[in-house]
């Protein structure tokens, strides 16, 4: 009877687990349906804007398709004018914003790290457009990156063209307006209006990098970090654009006596005084955004960029707000990133210690809450208000969520003002207890594919060392659970002194036992110094006594972070747009009918103050549903770290996985040409001409099997 019963009992136990995956492959499958038809959904909206951008500068949407929006929407007791680019340039990027982000959820749920040979080849018939195209110039850009560039200057030179052409057709000297302009005045006028217009298409692509939470962006595959670059190269053709209308109109205006117009701030139309206040905030961020400015005046390129709200602001003012809506879905979704970031630095987080190693370098390390996943590579942006209280700087992450699921570190190297500071402040002394400290983030890839090489070969320039201390430490760990095989490091590692070596001390925890899991060879140069002038193990480590009030470091939204984005991106719309319908309806339009028409900087106005509090209200009350989640199961003894999170010891770590050569640099081709394996995957962080040599190996064109990829910070 017992061993029928245990039969049965295993019988049942069988059955059970049958269920359960099928109840996992049905809910797999559902999730990868839906995942599909988002994919159609985004292919349909992008496509539909890409023709409304190529066909707005031509005569025939202006004629046609804008006239026929226009009687059918333009005239609408709720919205009006501003109803029609509302409909065909907001909504859709707005809807597109909201799809990623479910998007992103369900890719989240679903289990990671699975590359098999197939996934490998699917991915590796991509690698080529990946490889490095140019290296000097802009910068490294791949050859995706340029396809992608050289259409959007085939949209700007269309439109230029488009533009230039109905100027110099339909004004000739039989067609020349009354009041008194030649024909080099009038055609003037209309190439300032073009240049205007053109800069305009530049404007609505600016703020889509520089959102750092954007669904947009880790949809495919971009991090804030790598695509500020496009958010320089769209700036600066931005102002020169606007620059250049602006120049137009001041040759036009002397030119034609009407100096007096540069003063005009137009009751319904176009305000001259707002463009030129827009202009010279413009010009003044513009002019702290050179590199030998920003690099050496920090500070004032970073306290300037806090103009762009006045530029906004008053761009708006300037061609009213129906006009400015076209380029208005990136600086909303700038805006609702901007909220969740404020929202997340009002607290202060819990700093449990501090390392502060040889190289000048400090090692902070917070208490973190446990449902805080991050990608390798991620960065926090960190504010010391002791220091300064507006100042907030971006630092790589050494720590794994998965290595050390309560603890979150990153590496500052001292080479500026406010790292100096903080490196003296701890280093001098010995009896901080408490330091206040606030973040933001972290921001990082949404996802990471080094599983799917054979081997990853990491190229460090000094402190470019630390996104590769996440990689590998994550690599550790994925290792040590015996899951996946892990590629085959090595860590090729430049530094100026032998007391950089000391950063090496950061990259494995002090285990013989865990470090066997993970092949990894360390080759490091010190390229100064030919004999080691430094002892790495002074190391001064400092504890810090939190208080009450200090908080882990926990997602916003969280776990669920991307479906919070989603409901919020779509709730303060639809609120938005509520609130613009009843204003609108009950005191606008009234105005309208009557023989005074509503002024043009009081509709723009309201409209600004419709979305700041949809999108505030919104993020608010999103943040304070989620933020009851956040300190569930708060650790008291938050020194109590996993035992793979001891600190690493120098005397066993430096000679049993690195080779150390003093006095030479790395010969980068010697090293990488030639390197077996059907998939290298080559990164690189570091000084620029550290990065353009490597970019120039795995370039375009070269072997096959180097993949690479640049992690810069420097903007």
């Amino acid at each position: 009877m017992a061993a029928r019963g245990r039969l049965m009992v295993a019988r049942g136990n069988r059955s059970f687990s049958s269920l359960i995956r099928k109840y996992s492959l049905k809910r797999e499958t559902n999730k990868k349906v839906i995942k599909n038809v988002i994919k159609l959904l985004t292919m349909l909206i992008l496509m539909g804007t890409v023709v409304i951008w190529i066909m707005m500068p031509t005569s025939t949407y202006k004629k046609i398709w804008l006239k026929s929006m226009r009687a059918k929407l333009g005239k609408s007791i709720y919205f009006g004018k501003p109803g029609v680019n509302l409909l065909v340039y907001m909504f859709p990027m707005i809807l597109l914003a909201s799809l990623g982000s479910i998007y992103l959820h369900l890719k989240k749920q679903t289990r990671v790290n699975q590359f098999n040979r197939m996934d490998r080849k699917k991915i590796d018939k991509f690698g080529a457009l990946k490889r490095p195209m140019l290296v000097k110039g802009l910068g490294i850009v791949t050859v995706t990156e340029v396809m992608f560039l050289m259409m959007f200057m085939a949209l700007l030179l269309w439109s230029l063209a488009n533009y230039f052409y109905h100027t110099f057709v339909t004004i000739t000297p039989q067609s020349l307006p009354t009041n008194g302009d030649n024909l080099w005045q009038a055609r003037l006028d209309s190439i300032a209006v073009r240049l205007g217009l053109t800069g305009h298409i530049c404007l609505g692509f600016l703020f889509y990098p520089v959102a750092r939470g954007s669904s947009l962006l880790a949809a495919v595959g971009l991090t804030s970090e790598s695509s500020t670059k496009y958010h320089i190269w769209l700036g600066n053709l931005v102002m020169t654009l606007f620059t250049s209308h602006g120049l137009c109109y001041c040759i036009y205006w002397i030119s034609t006596n009407q100096v007096s117009q540069m003063l005009e701030w137009d009751r319904t139309g176009i305000s001259h005084l707002a463009g030129e206040i827009a202009l010279v905030a413009g010009l003044l961020m513009w002019a702290t955004t050179f590199p030998a400015i920003r690099r050496r005046f920090y500070e004032v390129f970073f306290y300037t960029h806090y103009l762009y709200m006045v530029f906004m602001l008053f761009f708006v003012f300037h061609v009213g707000i129906s006009y400015a809506l076209i380029s208005f879905p990136g600086f909303y979704i700038f805006m609702v990133d901007r909220i969740l970031r404020f929202l997340q630095s009002r607290n202060n987080v819990k700093l449990v210690s501090a390392r502060v190693l040889p190289c000048e370098t400090v090692e902070l390390n917070f208490s973190k809450n446990p449902m805080l996943m991050y990608s390798p590579t991620s960065i926090l942006f960190v504010n010391i208000p002791s220091i300064s209280k507006l100042q907030w700087h971006p630092f790589t992450i050494t720590s794994s969520s998965k290595l050390e699921p309560k603890k979150l570190s990153v590496m500052i190297k001292s080479q500026g003002k406010w790292s100096s500071k903080l490196h003296h402040m701890l280093a001098s002394s010995n009896q901080i207890d408490h330091l206040a400290v606030s973040v933001e983030g972290p921001y990082g890839p949404a996802s990471t594919d080094y599983l799917r090489h054979d081997s990853l070969v990491m190229v460090s320039g000094g402190s470019g060392i630390t996104p590769f201390i996440s990689i590998i430490r994550d690599l550790l760990y994925v290792s040590s659970t015996n899951a996946y095989k892990t590629p085959k490091i090595t860590l090729i590692c430049a530094f100026k002194t032998s007391s950089d070596l000391s950063m090496l001390n950061l990259i494995l925890p002090n285990s013989t036992e865990i470090s066997s899991f993970i092949d990894i060879q360390i080759k490091a140069f010190v390229t100064r110094e030919k004999v080691s002038t430094c002892n790495m193990n002074i190391i001064k480590t400092l504890s810090f006594k939190p208080y009450v009030s200090d908080q882990p470091i926990s997602p916003i939204l969280g776990p669920n972070s991307w479906l919070w984005l989603a409901t919020i991106l779509s709730s303060s719309f639809m609120i938005f747009i509520i609130i613009i319908a009843i204003i609108s309806r009950y005191h606008i339009y009234p105005i309208d009918q009557s023989s005074k028409e509503y002024t043009s900087a009081y509709t723009s106005l309201i409209y600004l103050l419709a979305i700041s509090i949809s999108v505030v209200a919104t993020s608010t009350v999103a943040m304070l549903c989620n933020k009851k989640n956040y300190y569930k199961g708060l650790y008291q003894n938050v020194d109590a770290l996993s035992p793979l999170m001891i600190e690493s010891s120098p005397d066993q770590l430096l000679p049993e996985f690195t080779n150390i050569h003093y006095g030479e640099r790395p010969n980068l081709n010697k090293l990488l040409v030639g390197l077996k394996g059907s998939s290298v995957g080559v990164l690189v962080c570091g000084p620029r001409k550290m990065r353009e040599e490597v970019a120039k190996i795995c370039s375009f064109g070269s072997a096959a099997n180097l993949q690479f990829e640049s992690i810069s910070f420097n903007w």
